[in-house]
């Protein structure tokens, strides 16, 4: 197990291709074992007669050989995405619509300092505070029973 040899394709089912491996040894190439990527239809990547390098993975217990082409292979590359800017938006103050900067992109926005930072924290914080207060000075206590 683990041997990668050379192979020759003898037949496509649905759900795999038979790997001639030598004159008297072939195995079975699950669908799932053709390529990195989905395999819906195995005849866009196999055909009949094509020369393939295989990976033995297995032996099962009637003695057949299980094989994977994507195994032989090198391991894919994995592109790295890059990370697209994480947006916040908070919630317009004294009723005002957001404006949006329709030229975004197209100049750097200079990094707020620290002491710029934190005042808009204190700001926010202020106004959220505030609002639940308002809340909950409008809340009067209900009492069932007493009227």
């Amino acid at each position: 197990m683990g041997s990668i040899i050379p192979g020759k394709v003898t037949g496509i089912t649905k759900f795999g291709a038979f790997v001639t491996l030598a004159p008297g040894k072939s195995g079975l190439v699950h669908i799932s074992e053709i390529a990195n990527s989905y395999v819906n239809d195995i005849r866009e990547h196999l055909t009949e007669g094509q020369d393939v390098t295989v990976k033995v993975i297995g032996l099962d217990e009637s003695g057949r050989i299980n094989l994977s082409i994507k195994a032989a292979l090198p391991p894919p590359v994995h592109q790295v995405k890059s990370e697209a800017p994480r947006h916040t938006f908070s919630p317009p103050q004294g009723g005002r619509q957001p404006s949006f900067d329709r030229s975004y992109g197209s100049q750097p926005v200079p990094e707020a300092s620290f002491e710029d930072k934190l005042k808009r924290f204190m700001a926010d914080s202020d106004s959220k505070i505030s609002g639940l207060k308002q809340f909950a000075d409008k809340k009067t206590p209900r009492r069932r029973g007493t009227k």
